[in-house]
């Protein structure tokens, strides 16, 4: 499977640029899944940007219809 970085690079709401798995997804979530967190693009722009990207804290936010 090729991997459609540029594409994925258009829709990626992460606030990282320098980060060097931005646009390979793959990547991104294995590394994010290691330490029990979900990727920026499971959240909204603030969210992502505060780093409290715990499953946890993911559920409370869908609980409070927040996302």
């Amino acid at each position: 499977m090729e991997c459609k970085k540029e594409q994925n690079l258009k829709d990626c709401t992460c606030p990282f640029t320098s980060c060097s798995k931005r646009g390979i997804c793959c990547e991104c979530i294995k590394s994010h899944l290691k330490n029990r967190e979900l990727p920026g693009c499971c959240f909204d722009i603030k969210t992502a940007e505060s780093h409290e990207r715990s499953f946890e804290h993911f559920a409370k936010l869908v609980n409070e219809k927040v996302i």
